[in-house]
């Protein structure tokens, strides 16, 4: 796959969805060569919004019947969908002429590849990519080259595996444990906006809302969300499992899952144990974890928190500390902004791929 001359044509679908705004913001940001950027909303109450022409500061609207399925080099998948929209339907008719790449970065597993047969939601997900661990921790056997669809991992993936790959490689790993923290931000704009009005109202001494979270989720802690909630915790958590199984397993162990929803507005946190072969001391855990994207915060400083990530690409990681009860036993706390990590991951996934179509 090659760009014209200025760049490559784009789609995302679900551009006003949080995650979509933040993978507009980011394509727009960075070095990606974007021509042409056609946008779809997912959900219906949605605006549609236009295609936007990157190339010139004007950002000049395009008339939609100017771009097909068939014209697109990268497709990013952005927000839920029950159904595909009409101009994926096509691209999965095209067999192998399709020409554009999708790259799914929220795992609904609803597309399939031209040609292929209909996929499960855990088959899907066999092509999951973190390209900056893939280049230091490649897959063995694994060529993503010639396929169509590519999943880019949940930013809770991204965050574990990145620990567990690096102490892994220079200590022997037995078993981990890992609890993930999540914010409102991961049911979307909605889940969000209901904490906010949770939060008024509570103070205000009003009603609580909870058509998202099916409980009160501000000042408080959910294990799993009320059975009015619309928010789906235990998708997004087999989700994780499948995500963690297909990219870590065979490498390390993978490690058993927790989610929790807190009252947060973005970032995730995610508190990892894990307990190696031999013992080590932190100070060896902590070099081992150094490298691109995790930065470690030193027992002097604060520990990090959700609200200081916010807008960066990089996993914060407090100091880390022994289990009083096992020896082998590492306990560590890492924090990321679950959007723009994830924006970040995919927009790097489609560098990566664009890597491969010119070698």
């Amino acid at each position: 796959m090659k760009p014209g001359k200025e760049g490559y044509r784009i789609a995302v679908v679900g551009a006003s969805s949080l995650l979509g705004k933040e993978l507009m913001s980011v394509l727009e940001q960075g070095k990606f060569p974007v021509s042409r950027l056609l946008t779809f909303e997912a959900d219906e109450s949605e605006p549609e919004l236009p295609i936007i022409d990157l190339s010139h500061a004007s950002a000049a609207v395009v008339d939609d019947g100017q771009i097909s399925a068939a014209e697109l080099d990268f497709t990013f998948l952005a927000a839920h969908m029950k159904e595909l929209p009409a101009f994926l339907k096509s691209w999965q008719q095209q067999g192998t002429a399709a020409r554009s790449l999708v790259i799914d970065v929220v795992g609904d597993g609803l597309v399939k590849a031209p040609g292929d047969h209909p996929r499960t939601a855990v088959g899907v997900d066999d092509r999951v990519g973190i390209p900056f661990l893939d280049h230091r921790f490649p897959i063995a056997g694994v060529h993503t080259d010639a396929a169509r669809i590519h999943v880019s991992a949940h930013p809770a993936v991204i965050a574990i595996s990145s620990l567990m790959l690096r102490l892994a490689a220079r200590f022997p790993l037995k078993t981990a444990v890992a609890q993930v923290f999540c914010s409102a931000s991961e049911s979307g704009s909605r889940g969000v906006e209901e904490l906010q009005r949770q939060t008024v109202n509570i103070l205000s001494f009003q009603n609580v809302p909870d058509e998202i979270f099916g409980a009160q989720l501000a000042f408080n802690l959910l294990s799993r969300l009320g059975k009015s909630g619309k928010g789906e915790m235990k998708t997004l958590e087999n989700r994780l499992h499948r995500q963690l199984h297909n990219y870590l397993g065979g490498r390390v162990p993978v490690p058993a899952l927790r989610l929790l929803s807190v009252p947060t507005f973005y970032s995730i946190g995610v508190s990892l144990y894990v307990e190696t072969a031999e013992p080590v001391t932190t100070e060896a855990a902590t070099a081992a974890l150094a490298g691109e994207r995790i930065k470690v915060r030193g027992s002097d400083l604060d520990a990090p928190t959700p609200v200081e990530v916010t807008g960066s690409s990089d996993i914060l990681v407090d100091s880390i500390s022994h289990d009083a009860e096992h020896p082998n036993g590492l306990w560590l706390w890492a924090v990321a902004d679950n959007l723009h990590l994830a924006a970040t991951n995919a927009v790097e996934l489609a560098a990566s791929l664009r890597e491969q179509a010119r070698a």
